[in-house]
């Protein structure tokens, strides 16, 4: 592990690898961002699709249904969160292996790249728990990410990229399109000579959509200007809203309370919380997109384990190993996932609603996570036949034990009391506060 994390790392970071980031999505991202009093155009169009039911393949899921703006852009179902914290795919029985990561200010995450410092190798980047989305192919992390679940087997499980652009050319509920495919990509731009089964094909797993090889090269290129227009909504006003009660007091029109300026100290003191989430900056974004393995026990409760009891969640490891460039770093990456933001970490639609946490959901407050990375290393390890102390007199074994990141966390010598400041600075970073 790299001794101690760079504070400009972000900066860093935005160097080399942000060159990649393709014209077409650098011109539609600028033209959004730059107003906050509503959607332009571009994200209106993003916005419709992350939000359309029909983009699965029983047309009973959408990106929100794992990724909500109530909650944060992150799972909104309490019953799920309180326990595994794997959300069900479009198909019954189907689930994947990961609680939903926020989807809220995923844009700001840089294209995946490594940075080497005596030997040590730091990765930086990329999007969903294990830095798979790399933004390499659409120049954006976010873009990347919104490719993936459409035609995830355990997600919304199209069989074709095709199904996705035909159902966004031609949509189920017009009314729900306000701004239409063509209305930002161009006119002609759905002239796809569809065969008479399509929606057959779509609605039925191991289907391909019959194109000629024209239509085809159109439509591939069409599913990547979709993920492209998610990405826009994505790094709209919003979703990325900087209006915490924080970023007010940033502006100086609102004021911490003194119990949240007792927290805030600590996060960047004896909490060393602002070693991985940063908190450098007047909108800081409270995380520096690296990867860390925090010792997190396994959630027996993820319905992986019911279909593979063996299964290790080896995190970037796991997907650097599939990297011929990278896979000589993959076994000391074992066990990371990407380090979150923190904003909108409370966020939820009322005061006792669940939400998990931990790339796997097994923690369900942040009172409790945060007691976590205070006593991971001062409790002792609880029995395997005996879970009833865990986070009191003991703490269950980490799933993966290597690469343990001992530095930073599990033995901060944070008083109980010192733990709910922290969390009460914590609730200050939800947006939609009124100054």
């Amino acid at each position: 592990m790299i001794s101690q994390r760079i504070s400009n790392l972000t900066a860093r970071a935005r160097g080399p690898g942000a060159a990649l980031c393709c014209a077409a999505f650098l011109a539609l991202f600028t033209g959004v961002s730059a107003s906050a009093a509503e959607l332009g155009p571009e994200a209106q169009l993003g916005k419709s699709i992350f939000f359309d039911q029909n983009l699965s393949i029983n047309q009973n899921q959408s990106c929100a249904a794992c990724h909500a703006p109530e909650v944060g852009w992150t799972g909104p179902d309490e019953a799920i969160n309180a326990h595994g914290a794997v959300y069900e795919g479009s198909i019954p029985g189907r689930f994947g292996d990961r609680k939903p990561p926020s989807s809220g200010y995923a844009t700001q995450s840089p294209i995946l790249h490594l940075l080497l410092s005596n030997k040590d190798a730091l990765f930086v980047g990329g999007n969903f728990w294990d830095g798979r989305a790399t933004g390499e192919k659409l120049g954006n992390p976010a873009a990347d990410q919104a490719q993936g679940p459409f035609l995830n087997p355990a997600e919304q499980a199209l069989p074709d990229s095709a199904c996705v652009v035909y159902r966004v050319c031609n949509p189920v509920n017009p009314d729900d399109y306000p701004v239409s495919f063509e209305d930002i990509w161009g006119a002609g731009t759905c002239d796809i000579a569809w065969p008479a089964n399509v929606e057959i094909k779509c609605a039925k797993e191991g289907g391909s959509v019959a194109l000629s090889t024209q239509d085809r090269i159109v439509s591939d290129a069409n599913y990547d200007r979709i993920a492209l227009s998610i990405a826009v909504y994505e790094g709209s006003p919003e979703v990325n809203a900087f209006t915490s009660q924080y970023d007010y007091a940033m502006r100086g029109m609102a004021r911490l309370t003194p119990a949240q300026r007792r927290g805030a100290a600590l996060f960047r003191g004896k909490g060393k919380c602002s070693n991985c989430h940063l908190i450098s900056g007047r909108m800081p974004l409270f995380t520096d997109f690296t990867y860390d393995n925090l010792g997190i026990p396994k959630n027996p409760e993820n319905p992986m384990y019911q279909v593979d009891p063996d299964f290790v969640d080896l995190g970037l490891g796991g997907f650097l190993a599939n990297r011929p460039e990278y896979a000589e770093y993959a076994e000391e990456n074992r066990g990371k996932h990407k380090v979150p933001t923190l904003r909108n970490v409370d966020k939820r639609p009322s005061p006792d609603f669940v939400k998990a946490y931990g790339h796997n959901g097994y923690f369900k407050s942040l009172k409790e996570i945060v007691h976590f990375y205070n006593t991971r290393d001062v409790l002792p390890e609880c029995p395997p036949d005996d879970l009833e102390g865990a986070g009191e007199s003991c703490w269950p074994a980490p799933e993966v034990p290597e690469n343990i990141n001992t530095s930073e966390l599990g033995n901060l010598g944070l008083t109980s009391v010192e733990e709910d400041l922290i969390v009460v600075f914590l609730k200050a970073l939800t947006d939609g506060y009124q100054p």
